[in-house]
């Protein structure tokens, strides 16, 4: 018996909305399967499912998902996108319209971080930004 394990996100009655405006963003993704309770996603291979649950809880950036960028594009993209009528933060969290926190994040950083040289003088550059600027990173 296999145990597969992914996320619930708990929606107020909007979950195939959100699970659409998702499958819109990443490439490689399809809504799986709805009801009227739940609506099956998966975005770039990982599985998903969004539930109506109504007004009780919200989301909070407590729990966030993090997409890695290979590029200063990838960034840009997923930055405009996930962001557009949400609300944007520091160090490259925003949370979208529906109000879940995401991470858009260079994948170079952990690399930079992992170099003691380096990592102050990175950390201190990504503190100041709320979109993530690879250059800027690289050149700390």
């Amino acid at each position: 018996m296999a145990n597969t394990m992914y996320p619930c996100l708990w929606f107020d009655g909007n979950a195939k909305e959100a699970a659409t405006y998702y499958c819109e963003i990443f490439k490689n993704s399809k809504i799986t399967d709805e009801n009227a309770f739940a609506v099956g996603f998966e975005l770039n291979g990982n599985k998903f499912m969004g539930l109506n649950g109504g007004p009780k809880y919200k989301f909070t950036p407590a729990t966030s998902f993090v997409v890695e960028c290979e590029t200063q594009q990838e960034i840009d993209y997923y930055w405009n996108k996930l962001g557009e009528g949400g609300r944007y933060d520091q160090c490259g969290w925003l949370d979208d319209k529906f109000g879940v926190s995401w991470q858009i994040v260079p994948a170079v950083l952990k690399s930079l971080l992992a170099d003691p040289q380096k990592a102050p003088k990175v950390a201190q550059a990504f503190m100041q930004m709320s979109k993530f600027d690879i250059a800027t990173l690289e050149n700390a």
